[in-house]
């Protein structure tokens, strides 16, 4: 069923609508997100384009003004802002757009064959939307969630495939995880130069037991469909840049502000 919103949302930039939507779906005293607060956060999403958030994909006619600019942003046709172009990213990139303790806006920006690594996302609830490009995904469950073993304290257990190198190519619907479904653990490598907006809920946190853990996973050729993960260190050469958000401004909640965000390392 169509979701019609009033004038006045309609006439928010749509990150800001998104923000919103999330202030009020995870801002509430209830535990946890209900199934309607999703479903509404992902018709929000799914109407999210790559300009919307600073970013260029690459796929629009370039305007005679971004032509003839020497900087390395191109400009939007819409606003006029700068924007990210997508060929500067060389390396997987995290662009930063607003966290708090309940939720974090992102997007990441990956170079054709990029890949990032398994990992999971402990009680937390992630929508993305694939913005450009095409990227293959491959993510499991658990079947029993496993405790933690061996002096080190890694896990390792049984999991369940749920995509297994499934290529999605923009435009697509946005997905959702879940703590015990939907694909909790998973990685990504980017098939053509491509770009996922996330919102979590709650962002990861050290301190609140929230750490984002890697894993290697070796199918099981008897039982098709699962596989073994083991908990791993993130590999060496792995890093994630940052790069500033140039999409609109957003306005947000008093009580909600920016926590303090350490950026990937540049």
């Amino acid at each position: 069923m169509a979701v019609a919103f009033p004038p006045y949302i309609m006439a928010l930039s749509k990150v800001q609508r998104l923000y919103d939507a999330c202030d009020v779906v995870f801002s509430s005293p209830a535990a946890s997100p209900t199934l309607g607060g999703i479903r509404w956060l992902q018709k929000i999403l799914d109407g999210v384009e790559a300009e919307d958030v600073g970013i260029d994909d690459g796929e629009k006619p370039t305007s005679p003004s971004s032509s003839s600019s020497s900087s390395d942003d191109e400009l939007s046709p819409k606003s006029g802002r700068a924007l990210l172009p997508a060929r500067a990213f060389t390396r997987i990139t995290y662009v930063h757009i607003h966290q708090c303790d309940d939720f974090s806006i992102g997007v990441f920006c990956f170079p054709a064959g990029a890949t990032l690594p398994l990992h999971d996302h402990p009680e937390m609830v992630v929508l993305s939307k694939l913005l450009y490009g095409s990227v293959r995904a491959r993510s499991y469950d658990w079947v029993a969630e496993p405790p933690p073993q061996g002096a080190a304290g890694r896990k390792c257990g049984l999991a369940r495939a749920v995509a297994a190198d499934e290529v999605r190519r923009a435009p697509c619907e946005p997905s959702v995880l879940f703590p015990r479904c939907g694909g909790n653990l998973h990685a990504f490598t980017a098939v053509t130069p491509c770009a996922i907006l996330d919102v979590l809920t709650p962002p990861y946190s050290e301190e609140q037991g929230r750490p984002s853990t890697y894993f290697t996973d070796v199918p099981i050729p008897s039982l098709p469909g699962f596989a073994f993960l083991e908990e791993t260190d993130l590999p060496e050469d792995f890093s994630v840049a940052g790069a500033p958000y140039l999409g609109p401004e957003l306005t947000v909640d008093m009580d909600d502000d920016d926590d303090d965000y350490d950026d990937y390392d540049e």
